[in-house]
C-alpha cells in the first residue's frame, strides 16, 4: 500500500472516529467496536457501489485509538467518572452501574476506584428514588415494603442501602 493511500485511509478512519466521539464519550472497548463496525459498513457500501472496498487492519484502528488518547478525545477514567455521575442522576445504584461499566469494557479496578471516589450517598439516592416512585410516606406494611425493596434492587442498590431507607428515614 502506498504512503499516500495509507494516509488517506487513516484520515477517513479518523473522520469516522471524530463522528463517533462527537456524539458522546465512549470507553476504549466501545469505541474500538464502533469504529470497526463503521469500517465494515463503509466496506459494504463500497461493495454495493461496485467500488473496491478498503480493508481496515487492527493496526490502523490501534493508530487511531492512540491518536485519540494523545489528543485527549478518549480517556477511560474520564468516561467512567462521567458515566457514574450520569447513571446515578438517572436513579441507578452502584451494582447496576458496575455491571453496565463492565459491559462497556471498563476495567474492574477502575470501576471500583471511580465508584469509591464518587461522593454519592447511595442510601440517600435510594431514598430519593423510592420517594419519586412511591411517594411519601413510604409504605410500612410488609407487602408494600417488599415492592419498594424489589424495585430498588432492580435499580441496582445494595440491600444495606435499601434497609437504611426504612430505618434512617422513617418520619
Amino acid at each position: 500500500m502506498s504512503d499516500a493511500t495509507e494516509r488517506s485511509q487513516f484520515a477517513r478512519l479518523l473522520d469516522r472516529a471524530m463522528r463517533i466521539l462527537a456524539m458522546r464519550d465512549h470507553s476504549e472497548a466501545e469505541f474500538r467496536r464502533k469504529l470497526a463496525l463503521s469500517a465494515e459498513r463503509a466496506a459494504m457500501y463500497a461493495k454495493n457501489k461496485s467500488q473496491e472496498p478498503e480493508t481496515i487492519t487492527p493496526e490502523q484502528i490501534d493508530r487511531v485509538v492512540a491518536w485519540c488518547y494523545e489528543n485527549r478525545y478518549l480517556d477511560d477514567a474520564h468516561f467512567a467518572e462521567r458515566f457514574v455521575a450520569s447513571r446515578s442522576r438517572k436513579g441507578y445504584g452502584p451494582q447496576r452501574i458496575r455491571m453496565e461499566m463492565g459491559q462497556k469494557g471498563i476495567d474492574k479496578t477502575l470501576t471500583d476506584e471511580v465508584l469509591a471516589n464518587s461522593e454519592i450517598d447511595w442510601a440517600r439516592q435510594a431514598f430519593e428514588v423510592a420517594e419519586r416512585k412511591f411517594g411519601l410516606p413510604l409504605p410500612t406494611d410488609w407487602k408494600e415494603k417488599a415492592k419498594v425493596q424489589r424495585y430498588l434492587m432492580t435499580k441496582g442498590f445494595f440491600s444495606d442501602d435499601i434497609r437504611a431507607i426504612f430505618s434512617n428515614f422513617d418520619e
